[in-house]
């Protein structure tokens, strides 16, 4: 996880950057709320790995943070997107249902004190995918287009 937040942290900040001065209030505010939820996700990503495997509370610990990632992806997914970005929504609201499937998935991988792999492989695919979706909305907003193979995974 750590590996897919810090590269995605930075190319935000990056563009925030580059976009600079003079503009429209509305995008200085998205601009803002595209900082702040980068800084939340990276923050709870920090939670996520600091979290002892050996520890007695470790899958408590694992899936209150995880229900906190999902309601940061679920107030994503239902911001109102400047119009010049309008057509990101549908992939803001696509990056909160994989993660509220990945969310509901690690949920049901450690029910009853048990361990289900394969639904644990689920999860981690919607995982992947929510994370997928947000590279390319940030790619977007960077002004480059994604690759045929960046898009392919996050519109399954």
């Amino acid at each position: 996880m750590k590996n897919k937040i810090r590269p995605l942290l930075a190319t935000v900040l990056a563009v925030l950057l580059l976009a600079g001065c003079g503009e429209d209030p509305e995008l200085v505010q998205f601009r803002n709320y595209m900082e702040n939820f980068c800084t939340k996700i990276s923050e709870i990503d920090t939670s996520i790995n600091s979290i002892d495997a050996q520890s007695d509370t470790a899958v408590n610990d694992l899936l209150s943070c995880l229900d906190e990632l999902d309601n940061v992806f679920q107030s994503f997914a239902e911001h109102d997107f400047p119009e010049e970005f309008d057509y990101l929504e549908e992939l803001a609201d696509r990056s909160g249902e994989y993660m509220e499937a990945a969310v509901s998935g690690y949920h049901e991988t450690y029910k009853n004190g048990g361990y289900d792999e394969s639904m644990a492989e689920y999860a981690r695919e919607n995982y992947s995918r929510a994370y997928k979706c947000i590279q390319v909305i940030i790619t977007y907003l960077h002004g480059d287009k994604p690759e045929a193979s960046d898009l392919s995974d996050s519109e399954d």
